[in-house]
C-alpha cells in the first residue's frame, strides 16, 4: 500500500506517545521539530527520553497505558513491543477518531513517519512505503548534503517577495525563475 504524502499543521493538535525507550525517543525527537504539544506515558523511561522530556518540559506519566488515555489526543504514537497493546490502542483510536501510528506494525497504522530533511522552512519527506527504511535513510543523508544550509536565507527572501508582489502570472513566473536559478547554483559548489 502506498501512503499519501501530506504535511499536517500540528498547532493545537495534542499528541500522545506510549513508550519510553529508544524508538519512543526517536519519534519524540522527530516530533519536537514541529511541536511541543506532546504527552508521554510509559512504564519506564530511558535516560535519553528523560533528558528530552526535561529539556522541553513535557508532561509525562510513569505508568502503564490505560484504556481511555487517548480520548483527548488527535494523534497517538505507540512505541512499545507489546503487539496486543498496539492492536488494542489502534482499535480504541477509531472510537476517538485519533490518528494512530504503531511503530513497526503497519497493520496498526493510519500514517507512517517518513524519513525527512528539515532546514528551517524547508522540509522534504522521503518514504518507500515501508519497502526499505534503510534506502529512505540513505537518501535523506544524500539530500541533506546536497541542500545548502543557506537555503533558509533564500526562502526568507522568497517569502518576503510573495508578500510584496501582487498575485498573478508575472509573480509566478518571476518566483519560478528565481527558484530555478538558485538551484542551478548548487552544481557550481
Amino acid at each position: 500500500m502506498a501512503y499519501f504524502p501530506a504535511f499536517i499543521k500540528l498547532d493545537d493538535i495534542k499528541i500522545l506517545i506510549v513508550g519510553g525507550g529508544y524508538i519512543a525517543h526517536e519519534k519524540l525527537d522527530h516530533l519536537l521539530d514541529f511541536t511541543t504539544d506532546i504527552t508521554i506515558i510509559a512504564m519506564e523511561f530511558s535516560s535519553d527520553m528523560k533528558a528530552l522530556i526535561a529539556k522541553h518540559d513535557l508532561p509525562f506519566e510513569e505508568r502503564s497505558y490505560d484504556e481511555g488515555d487517548i480520548k483527548d489526543f488527535a494523534i497517538v504514537v505507540i512505541a512499545v513491543d507489546d503487539i496486543p497493546l498496539q492492536a488494542a490502542i489502534f482499535e480504541e483510536s477509531k472510537q476517538y477518531k485519533c490518528l494512530c501510528n504503531a511503530v513497526d506494525s503497519v497493520d496498526y497504522c493510519d500514517f507512517i513517519f517518513p524519513s525527512y530533511v528539515k532546514k528551517d522552512d524547508l522540509t522534504i519527506a522521503i518514504s518507500t512505503s515501508g519497502a526499505s527504511p534503510a534506502m529512505a535513510k540513505h537518501l535523506r543523508h544524500y539530500l541533506a548534503k546536497l541542500i545548502p544550509d543557506e537555503i533558509s536565507e533564500f526562502l526568507k527572501e522568497m517569502k518576503a517577495l510573495r508578500k510584496t508582489i501582487p498575485k498573478g502570472k508575472e509573480r509566478m513566473q518571476m518566483l519560478d525563475k528565481k527558484a530555478e536559478e538558485y538551484i542551478k547554483t548548487w552544481s557550481k559548489r
